[in-house]
């Protein structure tokens, strides 16, 4: 598609920032529960704003890169409408989108882009979490099925979801990244059971997911088989760009500001420490959307990101390390601790409390720094001594 006139920009600009006027909760107006999120989206998919870049034949708006920015932008000014579509809209569509066949793309993108539908990803497993390819979970041919057995955790809103991207072991005579296969699995399917982990926020985010003999059709093997590991390398990408760039449509510094209500609201607002404190955290975050929207600049539709995704990803996690430190040097401990009864008063510890996964989400620090160090500085990659062994032969989590 040509590139946008000037006038063309303004118009659909307008068309963004009419509908967000109409749909959309302003800045500080709360977290819009998951109906409230279903409704958006499906009021945007209904006005060509819903997957603006994806093909119109799946339910997108048939638009271009530069369409996608301006709503991105133009949303930056609102609340996110759409936390808990995070995986589906940033991992799994994108993974349908590149990779499943005409027919799956038709059956199921329409329905994850307009939000009726809600996808999840699952690759940690108990034995395997930073070293994914170590999954034991075992997907087994059976006439056109396939037969899921294992365990996954860590699921994001499995709880809720309606299908899953699940990477499974298809050949343990192959080397561990080999022999995995990508599947689109039936989070309703028998044999399936979900089992929500209480988290320190009081909240249930991420479940443990149980595969009892689930049959899969064979034609939702997504991309090739035994090709899987390819796969979750592309979705990973995915997940660490949705991750890094969350909230990029602007230049924000939502941190910032959390914190500077608390110090006003604690009287430490001139105190010099906490200034320089909170101008180190504004810096810290306005490097992180500038770096964010280079990234999705760089990202062409249609194309797996590069692992560049994984500086904002790791930026973020230093960002939140920074921020608990500043957080109790401004509030002491109501950073952790709140009225069970307290409306609305929360917010900011549940942020603080939930910071702590950013470190581990999505791969960890570690992991993000190994990232940039091999793929994106080229240093000489870390010893491997499970290279080209056949994963039965590998003493690997809880295999024995």
């Amino acid at each position: 598609m040509a590139e946008l006139t000037e006038q063309q920009a303004v118009d659909f600009r307008k068309k963004c920032d009419d509908f967000l006027d109409t749909y959309a909760y302003k800045q500080g107006q709360g977290v819009p529960s998951y109906d409230d999120q279903k409704a958006f989206l499906a009021a945007a998919a209904g006005a060509g704003l819903a997957g603006v870049a994806y093909d119109a034949a799946y339910g997108g708006g048939g638009l271009s890169q530069a369409h996608d920015k301006i709503w991105r932008e133009a949303q930056g000014n609102y609340t996110m409408m759409s936390g808990a579509f995070i995986i589906s809209h940033g991992m799994c569509v994108p993974m349908v989108s590149e990779y499943g066949s005409e027919e799956i793309k038709k059956r199921y993108l329409p329905d994850a882009i307009s939000g009726k539908t809600l996808f999840c990803q699952m690759f940690s497993e108990p034995g395997a979490g930073s070293d994914v390819a170590s999954l034991q979970s075992r997907a087994v041919k059976d006439g056109d099925e396939w037969i899921l057995n294992g365990q996954k955790v860590w699921t994001t809103t499995a709880q809720i979801a309606d299908y899953g991207v699940v990477i499974c072991r298809t050949d343990p005579d192959q080397p561990k990244h080999a022999g995995i296969s990508m599947f689109i699995v039936d989070m309703k399917a028998p044999g399936m059971e979900i089992r929500p982990i209480h988290q320190i926020d009081g909240g249930s985010e991420f479940n443990e997911v149980f595969m009892t003999d689930v049959r899969v059709p064979a034609d939702h093997l997504l991309g090739e088989y035994n090709n899987g590991w390819r796969m979750a390398t592309a979705m990973l990408m995915y997940e660490r760009v949705a991750i890094g760039t969350a909230g990029s449509g602007k230049i924000n510094q939502p941190t910032y500001k959390l914190l500077l209500k608390a110090a006003q609201e604690n009287g430490k607002v001139n105190d010099p420490v906490v200034r320089q404190q909170l101008m180190t955290i504004y810096s810290m975050e306005t490097t992180k959307a500038l770096v964010a929207q280079r990234t999705k600049a760089e990202q062409k539709a249609g194309k797996t990101p590069g692992p560049g995704g994984s500086l904002g990803k790791l930026f973020g996690s230093n960002i939140a390390w920074y921020m608990r430190e500043c957080a109790l040097e401004i509030a002491g401990p109501q950073t952790v601790a709140w009225e069970p009864d307290a409306e609305n008063g929360s917010e900011r510890q549940r942020i603080f409390l939930n910071s702590f996964q950013s470190s581990i989400a999505g791969g960890t620090d570690e992991i993000q720094r190994n990232i940039i160090g091999d793929r994106v500085l080229g240093l000489p990659r870390e010893p491997g001594v499970d290279k080209g062994v056949p994963f039965n032969e590998l003493k690997v989590g809880t295999q024995a």
